[in-house]
């Protein structure tokens, strides 16, 4: 059986919810085979798997990592922007025949499934982000309308007109983490499935938080916080930079553990007191059980992920980022997070909130009673088996 991944390559989040779906379709015994760009491309060549290098795209992203939307509609703009497209689905379709897969499967992209469409080869589409939302400020109030007067009909059509099954790595109503994002027309919804989170590590197949904390030396004595940072690399320069600025300075009676996100750099911390800074930490989810609080980007894996394990959430969505606003949002109204906007973060600010937050047990509370809601979802593997399954009938 053979199985292709056309997966965005837009920050690691992606490729990451992909990963352990492919490890567990090589485990009964199937052949994958990647397509992805950008920051994806090495992520996946060193989880093992082959890939083929898709033409790339993205959004223009400002110096503080800020969404352009103005640059990133304007350049390319839409002649170019339909060739960009074309020319993915050109790739998709050459590197379809070559590996003749049995089913197709999308994160997020839209050319693999009009690939597969074309050449008649059945399909499955992961998404959490079904809308494109202009953030409604005075200055993009006419590029919001703009845009929302066709996109939603536009880029519904695309994302339902090839996926046979749309699964959406979410929660079930009413604990719908991309609710903002995900206004689904009803023509569409009867192919929508919200299967859960897809998780690599389970949170009970892990050791105590007391026993990984001894394993990864840390004190038990003390709380621990995780700033886990992920995202594209130009958007994720600012904060990190800021954050490892802030946390070096910080003098606190808890840990700080944190990830700057690059899966090249060496697993060899630099310390300084009770601030441990990782280039990349392959093991990330036994720190995330090990800790007792998380501040991170609003990206939907690191949410569900940190929701998944218990932990409650100081989030920092990037500037302009609807989706990561909509999110953080959320979980706030959840009562499990509290937001930073990234021009409030200093070293006051950020000292405040976790200082407020390590000591209020409503955080934790509420965490704990939302996993009771959730604990049966094992969105790893509804995705199986629904690809096997679509795979199988083919």
């Amino acid at each position: 059986m053979r199985i292709y991944f056309g997966v965005c390559g837009i920050g690691l989040g992606h490729a990451g919810r992909c990963i352990p779906i492919c490890e567990k379709l090589v485990e009964k015994g199937a052949e994958v085979l990647f397509s992805t760009y950008r920051d994806a491309v090495k992520y996946v060549e060193q989880a093992g798997f082959p890939v083929v290098k898709a033409p790339p795209v993205g959004f223009v992203v400002k110096a503080d990592g800020s969404v352009d939307f103005r640059q990133t509609v304007a350049n390319p703009g839409p002649i170019i922007a339909s060739f960009t497209l074309t020319k993915q689905i050109e790739a998709e379709i050459r590197f379809m025949r070559a590996f003749k897969p049995d089913v197709v499967v999308s994160d997020s992209r839209v050319s693999p499934l009009l690939a597969a469409k074309m050449l008649n080869i059945p399909d499955v589409c992961i998404l959490n982000q079904f809308q494109i939302i202009i953030p409604r400020r005075s200055r993009l109030l006419r590029l919001a309308k703009l845009v929302d007067t066709g996109a939603l009909a536009m880029i519904g059509k695309l994302w339902t007109s090839g996926a046979t099954h749309l699964m959406i790595p979410d929660f079930p109503p009413p604990y719908v983490l991309s609710a903002g994002n995900l206004r689904i027309p009803k023509s569409y919804q009867k192919r929508v499935k919200l299967i859960g989170p897809i998780l690599p590590v389970h949170p009970n197949d892990l050791p105590s938080k007391e026993e990984l904390k001894n394993k990864l030396e840390l004190d038990n004595g003390s709380k621990m916080v995780y700033m886990p940072i992920s995202g594209p690399a130009k958007e994720r320069a600012y904060i990190t930079g800021l954050l490892r600025k802030i946390v070096l300075d910080l003098k606190t009676d808890y840990q700080i553990v944190m990830s700057l996100g690059y899966p090249n750099s060496s697993i060899k911390p630099v310390r300084k007191g009770k601030v441990s800074i990782f280039g990349w930490i392959p093991n990330r989810f036994e720190y995330l059980k090990a800790c007792d609080l998380v501040v991170s980007r609003a990206g939907h894996g690191t949410i569900t992920q940190s929701i998944s394990y218990g932990k409650p959430m100081v989030l920092i969505p990037t500037p302009n980022h609807t989706e990561q606003v909509n999110n953080a949002a959320r979980v706030k109204e959840l009562g499990i997070a509290e937001v930073l906007e990234q021009k409030d973060v200093n070293k006051e600010t950020l000292a405040e909130v976790i200082k407020r937050m390590l000591s209020d047990e409503t955080y934790q509370k509420r965490n704990e009673e939302l996993q009771k809601e959730i604990i049966g979802l094992n969105g790893l593997q509804t995705a199986v088996e629904t690809i096997l399954r679509v795979a199988e009938n083919h």
